[in-house]
């Protein structure tokens, strides 16, 4: 059941409906009111700290994949990306709650170059999530920032171990269960 916490006003779509029309979408959608907000952590910070993590996430998804061989996810992930950029522009980010909750926001808005698409916070799951977008997609449909891209779109599309993953449709891959 989908649930919707408003910030400033309510909102009559859900984040179903958003990610159905993602589904749908032939361009791009519009940016944010206001357009993409700055970041105000200064490049000269945000790279370097980037660059220094970069070992400790090649080591932790290969950990991962090793994990993978041993206890097989039910479904695997088949065909390419099609560079349409809709995973880009609808990433589900969970809200934390306290000091953690604020440094991963600030983590994801600051650092890795995510912004909130809207002001809403949606419910999904039992979780509350924003959906943000990424500031480096660029209009072919390329990253801008591919050597230092995060961990979320390193795994992309990310194939769990339980429950059906969720792949936004029209984007090149899709999943089927294992034989």
């Amino acid at each position: 059941m989908l649930k919707i916490y408003s910030d400033p006003e309510p909102v009559n779509d859900g984040l179903d409906e958003i990610l159905a029309l993602a589904e749908e979408a032939e361009g791009p959608p519009p940016l944010p009111e206001g357009g993409i907000p700055k970041q105000w952590l200064p490049g000269f910070i945000r790279w370097p700290v980037r660059l220094i993590l970069l070992p400790f996430i090649c080591i932790d998804l290969a950990a991962q994949r090793f994990a993978r061989l041993l206890i097989r996810p039910p479904f695997k992930k088949e065909g390419a990306c099609l560079k349409r950029g809709n995973c880009c522009h609808y990433i589900l980010v969970p809200e934390a709650k306290g000091l953690l909750g604020k440094l991963f926001y600030f983590w994801n808005t600051q650092v890795l170059g995510f912004y909130r698409r809207k002001p809403e916070v949606y419910e999904s799951d039992g979780k509350r999530i924003y959906v943000m977008g990424c500031r480096y997609f660029k209009k072919d449909g390329s990253c801008g920032q591919y050597f230092l891209r995060p961990t979320v779109c390193r795994k992309w599309p990310i194939i769990e171990y339980f429950g059906y993953p969720r792949i936004i449709k029209g984007c090149g891959y899709k999943v089927v269960p294992k034989k």
